[in-house]
């Protein structure tokens, strides 16, 4: 036998058809040729070793149908080239989705709407068949509102908008609500292109909340804010409005860009705060309905759309840290005086105390200075007493007050709170709401007459003491030859703002001073050191001014205080 010889290019060309027959068709779509059909399966060859089975009913109403026929040529999908039979494993409903596949990534690419039917419900929504793929559609995704009948939207196809691809895990999600909020966005803009500012027009309450009420204008919505629901005050929009009721408005604004509507209705009536000045003039008194009740105060409704604040330093004359629910009530009937009125701001500010009389000037009428008065002690400070007044008004004893003969701090202790005292009136300040009284007064004070210098004590003598008490405040003395006490406050301890620091005094200290005023009937006096010194620099001026040529300021002042000393 002769043997046959093989050459270089011959080997060659045979390892080339090899790589050729066995190139890799498993996961590929590919065109097969039907060979035959038997009963419900097409034989179909691609290429193989062997054909491939595939039943009827992949190839849709084309294999019901009988419109796939020996000779048809299809693509299929390669699953495997060869199974345990020896078989190709051939499948048109992967190729069918593969096709779809390429087709819808070009279709998300750009964008573009696809059409697909929903087939089936799921956990947390719907199939949707997109031509052979399969993708997943959000029950959230459906419609712009929740619907509870899915049944009219099965098998019907429709447009959908791909929300994400993932080949590679096969995973499709599709949204149907996009393409209706697009849809809708449409129309809403030509809607608003057809409507201006200031428009009225007539709109159905859609649905209310808290803040006001939205309202269907024919295919959009506006919103009607609870502040532009009427020109009064409304709590709440459900007091005016209710759900299907068809109301006149106005469009108070336009969003062109968000299709955002403002609507009105107290626009369409005329505005309670033109000429607002003229209808209620300051200091005049009107009845109102207060409407709401505030940590600051309380508003009052005057008419139907004005409200005025009683703020809560108007409210009484004498409860000054009192919550105003505790003065007045919601919807209560309350006579008010117009304290002012901001037309710009549409603020008008009430007083309620003004409707009735100031307490102190009341007291100052009833009880003049020099009249004398019983209470009960209301308080102990460390400045003396506070004494309970006709009128709900407080009067305080101070502590230089209290008696002729004892320090301030040890006559305190002789009173308690309940106590019932008598007092003389020393003096009524009504603007600054404050009563001055004296106990010490009450008795003859003899002393006050010689008390001091010789002449007696008078506005502007000087005066020696004895330091009996230093606090914060100032100093208390007792007059020499007497037992007559007065207070020294801080700001009248010296003329240099450094030394006015009562801890440089001690009790049992000796210490001029200058008497600023003086009350014979009430015997209450006021001194200051600081006044001394002021009236000792002018007199050392006067007298070593002329004489004394050529010396200085301090010159003068210390031959003054030498010369004082040497008397």
């Amino acid at each position: 036998m002769a043997q046959q010889t093989v050459t270089k290019e011959d080997f060659e060309s045979l390892l080339m058809d090899s790589f050729v027959d066995n190139e890799p068709l498993e996961g590929s779509v590919v065109k097969g040729t039907v060979v035959a059909i038997e009963k419900d399966l097409a034989i179909i060859d691609v290429g193989l070793k062997t054909e491939g089975r595939i039943p009827l009913k992949e190839f849709g109403a084309a294999g019901r149908d009988g419109l796939i026929v020996v000779g048809s040529i299809v693509e299929v999908y390669v699953d495997r080239v060869e199974n345990a039979a020896g078989e190709a494993v051939l499948s048109r409903e992967k190729a069918r989705r593969e096709e779809s596949w390429v087709k819808l990534e070009v279709m998300y690419n750009n964008n573009e709407r696809v059409e697909g039917t929903i087939f089936n419900q799921v956990k947390g929504g719907f199939t949707v068949d997109l031509e052979g793929a399969v993708a997943f559609l959000p029950r959230s995704q459906v419609d712009i509102r929740p619907i509870r009948d899915i049944a009219p939207l099965m098998n019907v196809p429709q447009p959908f908008q791909i929300l994400k691809m993932d080949k590679r895990r096969g995973n499709i999600v599709v949204s149907r609500r996009a393409i209706l909020e697009e849809s809708r966005a449409e129309q809403r803009s030509e809607i608003v292109q057809q409507l201006e500012e200031g428009q009225v027009v007539d709109g159905v309450v859609k649905n209310i909340t808290d803040y006001g009420a939205f309202v269907d204008l024919g295919g959009i919505d506006g919103l009607l804010h609870v502040t532009d629901i009427a020109w009064r005050r409304v709590n709440h929009p459900s007091e005016v409005l209710t759900i299907g009721e068809t109301i006149k408005v106005q469009i108070v604004r336009i969003n062109h860009e968000s299709h955002r509507i403002s609507l009105g209705m107290k626009q369409l009536q005329a505005d309670p705060w033109e000429g607002i000045e003229a209808k209620y003039p300051i200091e005049a008194k009107f009845t109102g309905r207060v409407t709401n009740i505030t940590d600051y105060g309380a508003f009052v409704e005057l008419e139907p759309g004005i409200e005025g604040l009683i703020h809560v330093s108007e409210m009484s004359w004498t409860k000054k840290n009192v919550h105003p629910g505790k003065i007045v009530s919601t919807s209560q009937e309350v006579e008010v005086v117009v304290l002012e009125v901001d037309p710009d701001k549409r603020r008008i500010s009430l007083g309620l105390k003004q409707t009735l009389a100031n307490p102190w000037e009341s007291f100052a009428e009833k009880f003049p200075v020099g009249a004398v008065i019983e209470g009960e002690v209301k308080n102990k400070t460390v400045f003396g007493l506070f004494i309970g007044l006709d009128g709900d008004v407080d009067g305080m004893v101070h502590l230089s007050d209290l008696d002729w003969q004892k320090s301030g701090e040890i006559a305190l202790e002789d009173y308690n709170r309940g106590d019932m005292v008598s007092a003389k009136v020393l003096d009524v300040d009504v603007e600054k709401e404050r009563i001055s009284l004296g106990i010490k007064q009450l008795s003859t004070g003899e002393v006050a007459d010689t008390a001091g210098t010789e002449g007696g004590i008078r506005k502007g003598s000087i005066v020696t003491g004895t330091v009996t008490e230093v606090n914060d405040g100032g100093i208390e003395v007792r007059l020499a030859d007497s037992e007559m006490t007065a207070f020294i406050r801080r700001a009248d301890l010296s003329r240099d703002r450094n030394d006015q620091r009562p801890e440089r005094f001690s009790k049992g200290e000796k210490v001029d001073a200058r008497v600023t005023q003086y009350d014979r009937k009430t015997q209450r006096i006021q001194l200051s050191i600081k006044a001394l010194e002021i009236a000792e620099e002018k007199e050392a001026v006067a007298n070593y001014g002329s004489s004394a040529s050529g010396a200085s300021l301090g010159d003068i002042l210390g031959a003054a205080l030498k010369d004082r000393e040497k008397e």
